[in-house]
């Protein structure tokens, strides 16, 4: 019997999209549940997502493994206090194996879009192979940060040398003795750029802007830390404990601006600044280096590496606007020709564009990618009115200025293995969120926003067409823990089968 008496009632049939970190919590919590109906859809042949796609040099996480990781897998043992890309995947297959996930995944399988038929209560989920499945129950788990971003810059397609994107690392090309430019200056380009200076001949770096970059506190765990944690696991939890609310008091700088916000503040700049004076000499340089807005405002940078691979005497950080792409280089507005003999895109996710490419079409036929062109909204980040019987992972608003996005995506796979036993306790058709649910979260976290630094003027991916930040969650991960620990089905329209259909079921 499950938690809330439905034993013996059907369990939803559910199709999950995607097999990254989102689609293993969501396939565990419904175990948990008691739910066992459920199908994982993945494109590619292997689990993983993000941290399978992005091999690029030097890819790794800027949250401590301890936190980085289930709260019901805590206790791996990991090679370094921030996990290396590998490391990560190997934990995801591992999750995958350990908790009997494998056997829901169906690999090699691409969504193309879904229809919900509101005459049988059903999700028409259909592939790119021309395949059609049905489910009661439509679950993305897609993530923000899968689809590239290319800048649109003219002439991209003339360059006559090797380019591509940070996302879709060639491993082929050789980078030894080149010239390489550099597009680009964000979280993954942090990680790749003190690797390829290593090798290159002169490595010239296009930065639009600047971020705040703060010390990455990682090494290996020594040989009696590696034994104390292997024997007494309760120090992982520990250990995850005190990272978690370390960050919750960081991320005060980033969504409030009372004593606690400016004192997280503070500490961030003086770190920041700190390690800009040791690694950065140039005076000329390091204002080119310095933001001129508030922490958070970008994405936070974790490196030891960065600022000091930027001094380096064969790295150039040109700061003018990129006006084209040529045959042989790159051309700034001042007109100077950049040769170059490769162009690494590190620019990013199109974060804001919410399931594209997919094309999902609610109820009334309503399309989704058109009822967000100008930006995207969901009550709670799981679910959108007029589409029954849908809900996301990492939807709308749940990303963090700081913090593990697997905190957030547990949290919301729970909410939603609870929705899905709500729905067959009572025995629904569907459950749809209110509109006025939806309106009414979203004002709140619109009011919010103006107190945050995610909207304090500088140029994000957190910002989505209509200048809002549509990306990032206004408050701390422990609040989103909380207002998610328990559905209100009174925010839901739920439409009960039947009496001649729950009998076929119960049938």
């Amino acid at each position: 019997m499950s938690p809330d008496g439905s034993a013996g009632k059907q369990s939803p049939s559910i199709a999950i999209i995607g097999g990254g970190f989102a689609g293993l919590a969501m396939g565990h919590y419904l175990k948990q549940a008691g739910i066992e109906s459920f199908t994982i859809f993945e494109k590619a042949q292997d689990v993983g997502g993000v941290w399978r796609e992005n091999t690029y040099p030097g890819a790794a996480c800027d949250v401590p493994s301890h936190l980085y990781s289930f709260s019901f897998e805590p206790h791996y043992p990991w090679s370094c206090r921030y996990g290396k890309q590998a490391e990560i995947l190997d934990y995801a297959r591992h999750v995958a194996q350990k908790y009997d996930l494998r056997r829901h995944f169906r690999f090699g399988k691409e969504v193309a879009g879904a229809v919900y038929d509101a005459q049988r209560g059903l999700w028409q989920v259909q592939f790119s192979d021309g395949e059609v499945f049905e489910a009661n129950f439509l679950v993305s788990g897609v993530g923000q940060l899968h689809r590239p971003a290319y800048p649109d810059i003219p002439g991209m397609q003339r360059f006559a040398g090797k380019a591509f994107h940070s996302a879709r690392w060639d491993h082929s090309f050789d980078f030894s003795n080149k010239t390489i430019a550099v597009i680009g200056s964000g979280a993954s380009a942090v990680q790749f750029v003190p690797e390829l200076a290593k090798q290159a001949k002169q490595l010239t770096l296009f930065q639009r802007s600047p971020g705040w970059c703060i010390p990455k506190f990682d090494r290996a765990f020594n040989s009696l830390e590696r034994m104390l944690l292997n024997n007494i696991p309760a120090l992982y939890d520990l250990d995850r404990r005190r990272i978690f609310w370390f960050i919750e008091f960081l991320a005060s700088s980033m969504i409030s601006r009372g004593l606690l916000s400016r004192i997280a503040d503070g500490v961030l700049k003086l770190l920041s600044k700190g390690l800009m004076q040791v690694q950065v000499k140039d005076p000329a340089l390091r204002r080119k280096l310095t933001p001129d807005f508030p922490v958070g405002c970008k994405r936070t940078l974790l490196s030891n590496d960065w600022l000091r691979t930027l001094a380096r005497p064969n790295v150039a950080v040109v700061t003018e606007a990129i006006a084209e792409i040529t045959a042989s280089g790159v051309r700034t507005a001042d007109g100077a020709l950049h040769e170059v003999d490769a162009i690494v895109y590190g620019t990013g996710f199109a974060a804001s564009q919410f399931l594209a490419p997919m094309e999902l079409k609610g109820g009334q036929g309503q399309s989704l990618r058109e009822l967000w062109r100008d930006g995207a909204q969901a009550y709670l980040g799981t679910s959108v009115a007029g589409f029954p019987n849908f809900f996301m992972l990492y939807g709308p608003n749940t990303n963090l200025g700081a913090g593990s996005i697997i905190y957030m995506l547990e949290t919301q796979a729970r909410y939603i293995a609870q929705c899905a036993q709500a729905w067959q306790a009572r025995g629904l058709r569907s459950m749809e969120v209110h509109s006025e649910a939806q309106h009414a979260y979203n004002e709140e976290l619109q009011q919010r926003n103006r107190g945050t630094t995610y909207e304090s003027g500088c140029h994000s991916w957190y910002i989505g067409p209509d200048g809002r930040n549509t990306n990032n969650w206004v408050g701390y991960m422990s609040e989103y823990g909380r207002r998610l620990r328990v559905p209100n089905l009174d925010d839901y329209t739920l439409e009960a089968l039947p009496l001649e259909a729950a009998a076929t079921k119960a049938a």
